[in-house]
C-alpha cells in the first residue's frame, strides 16, 4: 500500500515543482531593498526630489517636495520663516500655498493668513497634493480653535478675577460702614448710660 501511494504522489509533486519554478520566472523583478527598507528606485527619486521651494511642475517629486517643505516649516525658526516668506512672494497658487505652509507654523497672528491662503488656493493644487494640503489646513484649523478656546477661558478667568476684586472692594466698603455704624451705636449707648 505504501508503494502505490508514493507512486500516485510523484506526478503531483512533479507538477507542484514545475509550477513553483515557473511561477518564480513569471514574477516581476523587484528593486533591491536597502538596509533602511527603502528600495533603490525610491532612493533615486528621493535623491532628485526635495527642492527647497516646492512647486507643481515635477509630478514625480510633488508629494516628497511638499512634505519636506512642510517639515522644514515646522522645524524652522522665525528667521528661517521670515527669509522664506520673502522668497515666496508672488501671486501663483503654488507660491501662495507654500506661504500658507510656512505661515501655519508661525505666530498665532499668522495662522489666520495661512488659513485664508489655504482656502483660496487649495483647489488650484494638483489632485494628488490636495489631500495633504487639506490635512494641513484641518490641523491648522484645529490649532486655531484650541487657541480661541484658550483665549475665551483666559477672558472668563480675567472677568472672574475682576468680579472677585469688585466683590472684595464691596466687602471692604461694607465692613467700613459696619464699623462706623457700630461706633455710632456705641456712642449712643454710652450717652444713654450717662443720662
Amino acid at each position: 500500500m505504501q508503494g502505490t501511494d508514493a507512486i500516485q504522489l510523484r506526478p503531483l509533486l512533479a507538477c507542484a515543482m514545475v509550477l513553483w519554478l515557473a511561477g518564480c520566472q513569471l514574477l516581476p523583478e523587484s528593486p533591491v531593498a536597502t538596509s533602511a527598507g527603502r528600495t533603490t528606485s525610491e532612493l533615486a527619486v528621493a535623491g532628485k526630489c526635495q527642492a527647497e521651494i516646492p512647486d507643481f511642475t515635477d509630478q514625480a517629486c510633488l508629494l516628497s517636495d511638499w512634505a519636506a517643505f512642510g517639515l522644514a516649516s515646522q522645524r524652522g525658526d522665525r528667521a528661517w520663516r521670515d527669509a522664506m516668506l520673502v522668497r515666496l512672494e508672488g501671486r501663483a497658487s503654488e507660491r501662495r500655498l507654500a506661504r500658507a505652509v510656512a505661515l501655519a507654523w508661525g505666530t498665532e497672528g499668522q495662522w489666520d493668513q495661512a488659513s485664508e491662503l489655504y482656502k483660496a488656493d487649495l483647489a488650484a493644487a494638483p489632485a494628488e497634493l490636495q489631500p495633504l494640503l487639506r490635512y494641513w489646513l484641518n490641523e491648522l484649523e484645529g490649532r486655531r480653535a484650541m487657541a480661541s478656546r484658550l483665549e475665551s477661558v483666559r477672558g472668563e478667568l480675567a472677568g472672574s478675577e475682576r468680579h472677585r476684586a469688585a466683590l472684595k472692594e464691596e466687602n471692604a466698603d461694607l465692613a467700613e460702614k459696619l464699623e462706623a455704624l457700630t461706633a455710632i451705636e456705641q456712642s449712643i449707648n454710652l450717652r444713654h448710660q450717662n443720662d
